[in-house]
């Protein structure tokens, strides 16, 4: 009877302490301001990009997301998002997508990065909230890039979270 008693307090005491660490533990997400700006430290030889307007009758990028089954026919591959930024890569042209969704005196910033050893990036939408820029680029067709979603101050220069990161995507598009 006593082993009984033990095993049923065990549980409880298992169940409280993980409800208390999901309570406590649970981060902020990423679609959210998470109030105190924290910087992010980007690599020294970033290169900073400003985006422009895209071309007149430009297909603009789906808000919504790209899924790999629907990447093959999609404009832009390897959507990603964070607070008030979003930014994806269009591999026919090779250029990278940023969109700014706040109106908070701060841009939209879409980091790429290679995996062949080219300095990082940086593709800024400081035209205006609710806008497209893009910064057109030429990447290696068989290298891959990965994108870093983040937002920018142009004041003073510096990256700020919340942050999001893409995994790698074919410059040539194909899964």
């Amino acid at each position: 009877m006593s082993e009984n008693w033990r095993i049923r307090f065990s549980v409880l005491c298992g169940a409280s302490a993980l409800a208390l660490s999901v309570v406590t533990g649970t981060p902020a997400q990423a679609d959210d301001p998470s109030g105190d700006l924290v910087e992010v430290e980007m690599p020294a030889d970033v290169q900073i990009v400003e985006g422009v307007t895209p071309e007149p009758g430009a297909a603009l990028p789906s808000l919504e997301g790209t899924s790999r089954a629907t990447a093959a026919s999609s404009t832009c591959l390897g959507t990603t998002s964070a607070y008030g930024s979003k930014g994806c890569f269009q591999h026919d042209g090779d250029i990278v997508w940023a969109y700014d969704s706040e109106a908070d005196g701060m841009s939209a910033a879409v980091g790429v990065y290679t995996d062949y050893g080219r300095a990082a990036e940086v593709c800024i939408n400081s035209l205006s909230a609710g806008t497209w820029a893009t910064c057109n680029k030429d990447y290696s067709e068989d290298g891959n890039v990965r994108l870093q979603v983040l937002r920018y101050d142009g004041d003073t220069g510096k990256f700020y979270q919340p942050e999001a990161w893409s995994g790698w995507i074919p410059v040539d598009g194909q899964y």
